[in-house]
């Protein structure tokens, strides 16, 4: 499957929550917390759908997971709303490698977040800033 598209999220989008993680016994109480904050801004109130808020917190568990494991902490998590959607965005501070969907490796060599993101959400990207390396997903809101 090759690279990402490289390409910033919306510029509209607010940024409603985020998380900074150093360690992978942080994601237990990142899933919580994200689920709560997707409730709080009215995501999980609406039955049709009710799979959103756990698409996005196996999504944001899978790239911080990969960023914690191949980045350079801290990794930062931030949950953004657009009119439309809401859009995670991972991020680590390691700049010198380019996120890559990886669909030719065996099934137990890890590496398929990006894969499971491109397949649940409804656009994933990267772009790099100064600082840091971010992966975002954007889903239905």
């Amino acid at each position: 499957m090759g690279q990402l598209r490289t390409s910033p999220p919306p510029p509209q989008a607010t940024e409603l929550e985020r998380w900074d993680l150093r360690t992978a016994a942080e994601l237990r109480a990142l899933r919580a917390s994200l689920r709560a904050a997707l409730t709080r801004y009215g995501l999980a109130q609406r039955e049709e759908l009710d799979e959103v808020p756990g698409l996005v917190v196996l999504v944001a568990t899978e790239l911080a997971s990969n960023a914690l494991r191949h980045g350079i902490p801290p990794t930062i998590v931030t949950l953004l709303a657009a009119d439309d959607c809401f859009i995670l965005d991972v991020a680590d501070h390691d700049l010198a490698t380019v996120p890559e969907l990886a669909d030719t490796q065996p099934l137990d060599s890890g590496g398929r977040g990006l894969l499971l993101a491109h397949s649940v959400s409804l656009a994933v990207g990267w772009y790099a800033t100064e600082d840091t390396k971010n992966i975002w997903a954007s889903f239905p809101r």
